[in-house]
């Protein structure tokens, strides 16, 4: 249920997260099919969420439909 009227120019450099809070860390960029996410300081976590799990963005944060389990799946290295 992407929602549309997310901007997606301004989520650069934004938090994400997922359902219950779950911290995917931070918005590095994102394309037609993704948004890509890092997490933590020195090693890093790469995440890439569809671009259509994303359902709000209010100007701090972008929300995903995503839990900590799914986020396993978008994990890579």
């Amino acid at each position: 249920m992407m929602d549309e009227s997310i901007d997606w120019r301004k989520i650069i450099k934004k938090e994400a997260r997922g359902i219950d809070d779950y911290d995917l860390g931070e918005v590095q960029k994102f394309d037609d099919q993704f948004v890509v996410t890092e997490k933590g300081l020195f090693d890093k976590d790469k995440f890439y969420v569809p671009r259509e799990k994303a359902f709000i963005f209010d100007g701090d944060k972008l929300w995903f439909e995503v839990t900590k389990h799914d986020a396993t799946i978008y994990k890579h290295d």
